[in-house]
């Protein structure tokens, strides 16, 4: 196994459904930019409330990913 080198970026995705959901939509928009995408971090999670609900989760997770050689 190699030994290697990882950027990370902070990304912010959000879900009027779920958590996971949020968390797949900020990946999925990032993959079509960001290759070799190897491991998140959640960093936070917070929600927006309307009239005593929760109308959208937004998740703010930290990506790692590898650099090219």
């Amino acid at each position: 196994m190699a030994n290697h080198i990882y950027k990370h970026i902070e990304l912010t995705g959000t879900s009027t459904t779920t958590i996971e959901e949020a968390i797949q939509n900020a990946l999925s928009r990032a993959a079509r930019t960001v290759r070799n995408m190897r491991w998140l971090q959640v960093m936070e999670t917070r929600g927006h409330v309307d009239n005593g609900m929760v109308s959208q989760w937004q998740v703010t997770i930290k990506v790692g990913f590898t650099l090219e050689e």
